[in-house]
């Protein structure tokens, strides 16, 4: 088997990345017991979230384009980033490289919070501002985060931004703060309106195709049948995560 490395700043073989820890650098400001809806997915406007669905995705690395960052471009844009230019900067899904040292074939794939079942943020946060929603998606409640980082180092993704500075021209349905720890909402805002993730809308407008968003709970949903059909990996599986994020081709 040939051997691969990540080309982010600091290089690492396939099995490193995909078997070996790592430290996390960076939610959405919402209570658990906060009253959601989704009409578009049968929940009247009076139900809670529901552990019937769990939303994940699946992004296909070969499918990818390394070129192409418009997963990251559409998730600044839709929560109020700016363009990562330095280390501390928040950047909620970043791209990385992978390069086979015996082809040279470089191809690269979107990483952001996993929205792991059992996730180590949620485990180690001693306020619980990181929290689970019963439908999978994993968020930090801005106003009882009290900026200790403790998540940070626990996240095995890196996947994980403290904000440094103040923060101004917020979006009204994504609010951020400085003092808090932040990462991929998997769109929240938008799936409980009965839409997909901006970073799968951005990919498919561009017509690659490597992000598929849906309910990893419902045996007829496309992410399902496509995750029965294809072999598809966990990051860092041998923690038994569980993550709701999937990638093909890896």
């Amino acid at each position: 088997m040939s051997a691969i490395k990540i080309e982010s700043k600091t290089n690492l073989d396939r099995r490193d990345f995909l078997t070996k820890s790592s430290i996390g650098l960076a939610g959405l400001a919402i209570a658990p017991g906060m009253m959601l809806f989704d009409l578009a997915h049968g929940r009247a406007l009076d139900e809670a979230v529901s552990n019937k669905v769990r939303w994940g995705m699946l992004i296909d690395n070969n499918q990818c384009d390394t070129g192409c960052n418009d997963c990251v471009s559409a998730c600044n844009t839709e929560n109020g980033l700016a363009p990562a230019t330095k280390p501390t900067d928040s950047q909620w899904i970043r791209k990385v490289q992978l390069k086979d040292n015996l082809t040279g074939h470089i191809s690269s794939l979107p990483m952001m919070c996993q929205h792991c079942e059992q996730p180590p943020c949620v485990d180690v946060c001693p306020t619980q501002a990181s929290f689970k929603r019963a439908d999978g998606i994993v968020l930090v409640d801005k106003h009882i985060c009290i900026g200790c980082r403790y998540c940070v180092m626990a996240c095995p993704y890196q996947a994980r931004s403290f904000v440094h500075e103040v923060l101004t021209e917020q979006k009204t349905e994504v609010p951020r703060g400085k003092g808090t720890v932040e990462s991929c909402t998997m769109c929240v805002h938008r799936i409980d309106k009965g839409e997909t993730t901006a970073c799968a809308e951005a990919c498919t407008k561009a017509g690659h195709n490597a992000i598929l968003f849906g309910d990893l709970n419902d045996p007829e949903s496309a992410i399902s049948k496509r995750i029965k059909s294809v072999a598809t990996t966990q990051i860092r599986a041998d923690l038994g995560l569980n993550t709701g994020v999937r990638y093909e081709g890896i």
